[in-house]
């Protein structure tokens, strides 16, 4: 629909895994995944009310599907906002803080140690970045900055990654995402 989902398409060929444009419900058909990219969380949570999205994916979540958001798709699919009213998907039990670390100016990267991920640190891009001020007891924190801000979390079948690794050439948080199927 909108955002930074052309860069995913090409990681996901990269691990040799199909990757499928979804923006009507009937896309969703025999998927086995889903990835929610970075863009504008507020135009992607309007587009995906009026096409009938919202409610197709949350069917597919409640079926076990497992669901990645990336930056805006992170937003999407948190239970609250912070400051901030929008459409939202509900899937996660996090809380959520907007643009948390400023303006585009204030984009950056930085090096992560990420729960699950074996190897050196995970190169992480922030552009306009939100962050993760709460999480539920069933969500596992799985990356956080030094000053203890939570940057990606996984609940069930369902992660989030406040940062773009679309935009680097590390295709381990894509296959993590892959192996995440418990159905």
């Amino acid at each position: 629909m909108q955002g930074a989902f052309v860069e995913h398409v090409t990681m996901l060929r990269r691990i040799d895994a199909e990757a499928v444009l979804v923006r009507l419900p009937r896309d969703l058909k025999g998927l086995d995944a889903l990835i929610l990219p970075g863009g504008e969380s507020t135009t992607i949570g309007k587009l995906m009310v009026e096409w009938g999205l919202q409610e197709a994916i949350r069917s597919a979540a409640l079926a076990g599907m497992p669901i990645y958001g990336t930056c805006a798709g992170m937003i999407l699919m948190a239970r609250e906002v912070i400051g901030h009213s929008q459409p939202l998907l509900n899937l996660m039990d996090i809380s959520v803080k907007r643009n948390a670390f400023g303006r585009q100016v204030d984009s950056f990267e930085t090096n992560l140690q990420i729960s699950g991920l074996s190897g050196q640190p995970f190169h992480a891009v922030f552009i306009r970045a939100p962050l993760i001020e709460r999480v539920g007891e069933t969500v596992e924190v799985l990356a956080s900055l030094a000053d203890g801000t939570i940057t990606a979390a996984r609940q069930g079948n369902f992660l989030v990654t406040s940062f773009h690794p679309e935009l680097t050439n590390d295709t381990r948080l894509h296959e993590y995402f892959l192996s995440m199927d418990d159905r």
